[in-house]
């Protein structure tokens, strides 16, 4: 018999899972103040997927040895880090981290507006619509008043991230094709597939070799790996088996205020009233679109 999860302990699992995720934000930034994006993305996920795959191997699980799958991990790693890891390390040499963690926690929104647009597996209910109503607003709000000042880097940053946040929805849709993998499978093997790309290009255009990266941004680009990159997933993939796929969602809106103060307390930023007005749409929208819906309670015949 399977024991019962302690509850206190997956929601103390889920709030650690938000706070990871949500200083990730504040590692990038110091990471990208002295590591040029490619490099900072490209060891993020070469040392996450080797912790990953040491994980893989203590738990005895037999990696796929088909062509074909090998092929849906690096589909699946240009569309959850290649693309959006490294879109989100450029833009956050110009945007605050706690800017980028609202922009970033929108993905439900457009995973929705995939969903009912391109792939159509999923019905709108009116839930949905209110959270994609709001949302965008949210997004409207915080990008939308940079672009009155002229089309400047910070707004062509801000841009970068909503690109990385569509990235991310349209991986979560493309994710479902791995439900006969253990979770933890697609998530190394995609790391270590997004490294065989970012990796040569690094090189290239970087040379890491000729780089003088401080001791805060390397210390950065360790906890950016090990906790918010690897920890975490191990963490979402426990949560996903324990609370569901719904509850584990949470985290979506949970790491906004938790990356939001990180970002304010550790680097000194400040929301601007607008942004305060945006966090606020965006966090509900999420909400809207992450809860699930109520049943209905039929009235027995008489």
């Amino acid at each position: 018999m399977t024991a019962r999860p302690n509850v206190a302990t997956e929601l103390a699992l889920l709030l650690l899972l938000s706070a990871l995720w949500g200083a990730s934000y504040t590692f990038i930034k110091l990471g990208v103040a002295t590591i040029p994006p490619l490099t900072l993305i490209a060891s993020r996920t070469l040392i996450a997927g080797l912790l990953l795959a040491a994980v893989i191997r203590v738990r005895g699980l037999a990696w796929p040895r088909d062509a074909a799958t090998w092929r849906r991990f690096l589909l699946q790693a240009c569309l959850n880090s290649v693309v959006p890891f490294t879109l989100i390390a450029w833009a956050e040499q110009a945007v605050d981290a706690g800017l980028a963690t609202i922009l970033n926690s929108t993905s439900p929104i457009f995973a929705f507006l995939l969903t009912a647009l391109v792939t159509r597996h999923e019905a709108a209910t009116m839930s949905k619509l209110v959270g994609v109503a709001a949302g965008l607003l949210g997004v409207c709000l915080l990008v939308g008043v940079e672009a009155l000042h002229g089309l400047g880097e910070a707004l062509w940053a801000q841009l970068a991230i909503v690109a990385a946040t569509i990235c991310y929805a349209g991986a979560a849709i493309y994710g479902r094709g791995f439900k006969g993998l253990d979770p933890m499978l697609p998530a190394a093997g995609s790391l270590l597939a997004g490294t065989a790309v970012l990796l040569p290009a690094a090189l290239v255009v970087d040379r890491p070799w000729t780089l003088a990266p401080s001791a805060a941004s390397l210390q950065a680009l360790l906890a950016l790996a090990t906790i918010s990159t690897a920890l975490a997933l191990v963490i979402y993939f426990r949560l996903v088996q324990t609370l569901g796929s719904v509850g584990a969602t949470a985290q979506s809106y949970l790491r906004v205020p938790i990356g939001v103060a990180i970002g304010v307390l550790a680097l000194g930023e400040r929301l601007s009233p607008t942004a305060w007005l945006g966090l606020g749409c965006v966090v509900a929208g999420v909400i809207a679109m992450t809860l699930p819906a109520r049943k209905t309670v039929t009235a027995p015949a008489s």
